[in-house]
């Protein structure tokens, strides 16, 4: 058993600057960026952590993309497709948070969850027909990895109906995600037009790990609050159960074993009033020295209570709010400088004017003054990555004026 990296005594009350600071480390924060990050680089951060949200919207760049820029800088988007698609295969889609990535090896962990949607028959859809299910089966097994597009004319008959919150779902469609939900498909990568390519598991997860044995549900919850546990640093049972959206009932019952065999230590944290946990291996950094945009989508942010207590940061996403309603705008990212969330911005990538345009910026009470400067620096690096040949900030927002002056410096 390895001893723990921090001087933390089971009674001690963390301040919650250093709970945030150990938080943002084992988020990989504290890790060094590479000018040319490598495959070794981004297994490092996937990692940390743990799953990366998969998320349709395009308005910036998609969700999935982004956590592994906000900790590594600028890199080659091929080495996510390569983790994904290529073998080795490193990671792969499932509803592990939600629609995610998550690590390959997880997929025998995922088994428990499967069965559950299987005894459900599926998730958004129920009594999918049985001979739907075996066409659909028979043909990807002899075509390889399809989409739901290409097998439509094998199960659909007439127009598709509109139901269900306006979800567009062919039967091929509805038919698909049972049988992913199950684990009788995997996804083997998606089109240029972001539709998921499903396969059978063989040709999709390797052997070696299709091969390994299936852990009881108890072994299962324990293995993902583990992981959840190492991705957080320190949180309570409510943040624990979300990471990987488990019920608290058993997220309970597996903290208590880790507690006992010392891979989770008991803390409490300053303004929390629910019992908090250190993973045995989190680092507490004297300082977090960082800089960066947080998607919507980033796990730093996905827990709002959890962002609320951390951060001093009320967040919420207002992509479906209406747009009059919107107090920040569409797609809005939190700004990270230090171990702070200081700003936040609307951002939109311009693709036919080859422009980032910072729709709206707000600054956070009492954010430092270099806020704007180093705001603006990180707009430049995200602009280039995205291919953008200009950074544009509409005067929305009280950060708004400091932010264009300082873009224009940059």
């Amino acid at each position: 058993m390895s001893a723990p990296r921090t001087s933390l005594t089971p009674v001690q009350t963390l301040s919650r600057a250093q709970a945030r600071r150990i938080a943002l480390a084992a988020q990989g924060f504290k890790d060094p960026r590479h000018t040319s990050p490598t495959m070794r680089t981004f297994s490092r951060t996937l990692a940390r952590t743990g799953v990366l949200q998969v998320d349709s919207v395009n308005v910036l760049q998609r969700a999935h993309y982004m956590p592994v820029f906000s900790r590594i800088g600028p890199y080659d988007t091929e080495l996510l497709h390569r983790a994904s698609e290529k073998a080795p295969r490193r990671m792969v889609e499932y509803w592990a948070h939600v629609q995610a990535f998550m690590p390959v090896e997880l997929w025998p962990v995922m088994r428990h969850r499967m069965a559950t949607y299987r005894d459900k028959q599926g998730k958004w859809w129920r009594g999918v027909p049985d001979e739907v299910i075996a066409v659909l089966l028979a043909e990807i097994a002899e075509r390889g990895a399809s989409t739901a597009r290409d097998l439509e004319a094998m199960v659909d008959a007439g127009p598709r109906r509109k139901e269900h919150w306006g979800w567009n779902w062919s039967e091929a469609r509805k038919g698909l995600d049972f049988l992913y939900m199950v684990g009788d498909v995997a996804i083997a990568g998606r089109t240029s037009q972001f539709e998921v390519r499903y396969d059978l598991p063989e040709r999709v997860i390797p052997a070696e790990i299709l091969a390994r044995p299936t852990p009881t549900v108890e072994e299962a919850e324990r293995e993902l609050v583990r992981r959840a546990a190492a991705s957080h640093g320190v949180g309570t049972l409510k943040c624990l159960a979300d990471y990987y959206r488990t019920t608290q009932a058993p997220v309970k019952k597996a903290v208590e074993q880790l507690v006992e065999e010392g891979e989770l230590v008991p803390v409490r944290i300053e303004g929390w009033n629910k019992q908090a946990y250190l993973h045995r291996d989190a680092r507490l950094p004297r300082r977090v020295e960082t800089r960066a945009l947080l998607s919507p989508f980033d796990p730093v942010v996905w827990e709002r209570e959890r962002t609320e207590r951390l951060f001093d940061f009320f967040y919420r996403i207002e992509i479906y709010t209406p747009p009059e309603k919107r107090v920040h705008g569409y797609y809005v990212l939190p700004f990270l400088l230090r171990d702070e969330i200081v700003a936040r911005v609307d951002l939109k990538a311009d693709r036919a004017s080859g422009t980032l345009l910072v729709k709206s910026a707000w600054a956070e009470d009492g954010s430092p003054e270099d806020t704007a400067a180093e705001l603006a620096e990180e707009l430049r690096v995200l602009a280039v990555w995205l291919g953008l040949d200009d950074v544009v900030v509409v005067p929305r927002g009280d950060l708004a004026p400091q932010l264009s002056r300082a873009v224009a410096a940059a």
